[in-house]
């Protein structure tokens, strides 16, 4: 947004609005300087930031499964060892709920982010070196990890 006078004696301004950034989503307006530069800078860019995706992805997924494994092991030594009874029936009532409850929160995230992944594909269609560099860096990344 620009200001600007229109004339050096009076105190009227107006605004200048870039309507140009309207219709684009978020992540064409977040790229747009990238998608414009060079091959290897797009490339670059691409896998710098895919590695540290992929990096990441791969440590909280490790974390997740380790806790997840070791929580599942010690609850079935506890329940071997007598030290717990498990209700077979109510843990599948309640997996049957919690399956349902999913469901019913995944068709709200489509309401409200709609078009999501049609954005995400329509870009990465129009910008192939990002997204290469992205998809390289992001396998390099749980890979490295």
């Amino acid at each position: 947004m620009y200001k600007m006078s229109r004339n050096e004696d009076t105190d009227e301004e107006y605004e200048i609005l870039n309507l140009s950034e309207i219709d684009r989503t978020w992540l064409q307006r977040t790229f747009t300087h990238v998608t414009k530069a060079s091959a290897a800078k797009q490339i670059a860019v691409g896998g710098v930031s895919g590695w540290c995706a992929g990096y990441v992805f791969a440590k909280v997924g490790k974390l997740a499964a380790t806790a997840l494994g070791g929580s599942l092991l010690l609850l079935q030594v506890a329940h071997y060892k007598g030290v717990i009874t498990i209700n077979w029936k109510k843990l599948e009532k309640d997996y049957d709920n919690a399956k349902k409850q999913i469901t019913k929160n995944a068709r709200k995230l489509d309401k409200f982010a709609p078009g999501y992944v049609e954005n995400v594909t329509e870009f990465a269609s129009q910008n192939v070196l990002l997204a290469g560099g992205f998809t390289g860096g992001f396998l390099l990344g749980l890979a490295s990890s």
